[in-house]
């Protein structure tokens, strides 16, 4: 029994091959199609699901997308308190941590607000900042903005003496060297920035910050579920959701995946008519084969299953090839769009071999009905 079983699947596949072979020219064209929407398909797939990683880290260069900042009652953020705030965000989500301590200085008598921080952090949470110069790497040397530079009229490597109040209201005296000139075309140009060190040696400050920027590397749901937990866990620090950076990133991907959803149902459709038509085309030429058949004796069932192997064999062969080629478009547009290379997902094979199994099989239908409907007595009369 099973090795009848074997032989009569064995015949079915040689017929349904040598049926493919014989009409290569047609059948070239509906594996052609499949393959193309399938490597559309599966290249879109892929692109859908990295584009939250891909856009995240693109709209990372805008800045943070959450700040920490005291709870009423508190006048500061110590530095346990940022370390358990960090304990909560998963370590492979965080692109960097700045904490930032403001202090009133006076440069040649003007007011000014120094900002002390962890200047290494705030290359990876403000990557925008344009620094004419160098940051600074000794404990004397400062960043300063474009608009202090321009009113007190300072250049890099320029040295400079600041002047402040201690917390017993005496008088301290400093002096730096300009290491280097920000812009980014927001406040910041207004400020100093030095290490939090050499802040805190100079004015004798409280240890701790005033604010704290994240830049966080997730979806929009994930950091809006973060900013909750460490509302209800951590009792010191207040999160604040930078809205013109989160929102937008939220506007921009939910177009996206709208814009890729659109085009995967046109290529579905699209690749669907193509089979359908070759199909019908192929039902035209083998009437007379079909009405042979039926008069020999072939049941419906079986001149269906024929159809419907063909069909089939185009959708998995249409299939594996257009899940190889797709990740390769998906790759180019990742490229050429965020200069960044994109993963390989091997789930994508069998799924779009499935879909395009299925999506051919649908397409057959009409053709494989006409087939039945032959009538062999017309047919062999040659009518």
């Amino acid at each position: 029994m099973a090795g009848d079983k074997m032989k009569r699947q064995t015949m079915y596949f040689k017929m349904i091959t040598s049926s493919l072979i014989r009409r290569r020219s047609r059948m070239l064209v509906a594996l052609l199609a499949v393959a193309i929407g399938a490597t559309i398909l599966s290249g879109l797939v892929t692109i859908y699901y990295d584009i939250p990683r891909q856009m995240g880290q693109e709209f990372r260069s805008y800045g943070a997308n959450l700040i920490l900042v005291p709870k009423k009652g508190q006048t500061a953020l110590t530095p346990q308190t940022v370390e358990v705030v960090t304990a909560l965000i998963p370590s492979d989500d965080v692109v960097g941590i700045a904490p930032y301590l403001y202090e009133t200085i006076k440069v040649n008598e003007q007011p000014m607000m120094a900002a002390g921080t962890d200047l290494e952090q705030v290359k990876k949470t403000s990557p925008y900042w344009y620094v004419t110069g160098e940051w600074p790497e000794e404990e004397n040397s400062v960043l300063i903005g474009q608009e202090v530079a321009s009113l007190i009229g300072l250049s890099p490597g320029d040295p400079f003496t600041v002047t402040g109040t201690d917390e017993h209201g005496g008088s301290l005296t400093h002096e730096y060297t300009v290491s280097g000139i920000v812009q980014t075309g927001g406040q910041e140009e207004g400020f100093l920035f030095m290490s939090l060190e050499s802040l805190n040696n100079f004015m004798g400050t409280k240890n701790g910050f005033d604010v704290v920027e994240c830049s966080i590397s997730t979806s929009q749901e994930k950091l809006l579920s973060l900013s909750e937990e460490i509302s209800q866990q951590v009792e010191e620090a207040a999160p604040r959701l930078v809205k013109r950076v989160t929102e937008s990133e939220g506007t921009v991907l939910t177009k996206l995946q709208a814009l890729v959803y659109l085009v995967t149902a046109v290529v579905l459709l699209l690749t669907m008519i193509c089979v359908a038509t070759t199909m019908m085309a192929v039902v035209a030429e083998r009437r007379k084969e079909i009405g042979l058949k039926k008069a020999l004796g072939a049941a419906n069932g079986s001149i269906i299953m024929e159809f419907l192997g063909e069909g089939l064999m185009l959708g998995g062969l249409g299939g594996l090839l257009g899940s190889c080629f797709g990740f390769g478009f998906a790759q180019t547009v990742s490229m050429n769009v965020f200069n960044r290379s994109i993963s390989f997902q091997p789930l994508l094979v069998p799924l779009t071999m499935i879909i395009f199994v299925a999506i051919t099989g649908l397409a057959c239908l009409l053709p494989v009905r006409s087939a039945t409907e032959v009538d062999p007595a017309i047919v062999l009369r040659g009518e």
